[in-house]
């Protein structure tokens, strides 16, 4: 697939989980002195749920990934997922957030063009291509991991890829408003009109990919890539 052109290494690790234990957790409360030791313990904890979260989604899709099924499988009580996640959309996310941090130091430090080194110009390009084919490979968990709309454009992860659009625009049409174009850019990426366009309309990535790179060019005043 081509977006692994783009991929410079894995997924990083899950954090080391704690051994299971058979009995569901309880919440612990302890003293000042015990913070490092529940910090710590809490970073396992969640990833121990997120490891269980990602087999869920292997086994059965991201309709299979219930708050209760989720702390079933990683035999933990209800309330610790709650406690972790907030709801099931918070889950999904904190997922998603795991993948996102490849992407991200990909565009930040990986090798041209999608990283340091190549034109403004043809790093934005790739960085469109490379979120397309992501997207696609992730459709089933990005799309039941879309929050609610007041939240969606403000997440993290959201705003960071929105960001790095805006950072390159500049660079290339620096007396424009970058801020907009980057979030019209941003919306041709929007999960749900991949979903659309793909399972819905039956247009290939390969389509999508030439629809990237012109609507670029157009919104850049530049010309296309031969």
């Amino acid at each position: 697939m081509l977006y692994a052109v783009f991929m410079s290494a894995s997924l990083p690790p899950f954090p080391e989980p704690q051994d299971v234990l058979g009995e569901p957790e309880l919440l612990q409360v302890g003293t000042v002195e015990d913070e490092p030791c529940l910090r710590a313990d809490a970073a396992r904890n969640r990833a121990r749920l997120l490891e269980a979260a990602a087999r869920l989604i292997a086994e059965h899709g991201a309709a299979g990934v219930t708050m209760e099924a989720v702390a079933a499988a990683a035999r933990v009580g209800k309330g610790t997922v709650f406690r972790r996640f907030g709801d099931r959309t918070g889950l999904l996310m904190a997922l998603l957030d795991h993948s996102s941090k490849k992407l991200q130091a990909d565009f930040l430090g990986g090798p041209p063009p999608l990283g340091p080194g190549a034109p403004p110009l043809e790093r934005l390009r790739a960085f469109g291509v490379a979120v397309l084919y992501r997207s696609a490979e992730q459709l089933d968990l990005q799309l039941a991991a879309q929050p609610d709309p007041t939240r969606k454009f403000a997440h993290p992860s959201v705003d960071a890829l929105t960001t790095h659009v805006c950072v390159l625009l500049r660079q290339i049409t620096p007396d424009a408003d970058c801020e907009l174009l980057a979030r019209t850019l941003m919306g041709y990426l929007d999960p749900a009109l991949i979903h659309h366009l793909t399972k819905q309309r039956g247009m290939s990535l390969e389509r999508l990919e030439v629809g990237w790179a012109d609507l670029v060019a157009r919104l850049t005043r530049t010309e296309p890539p031969r």
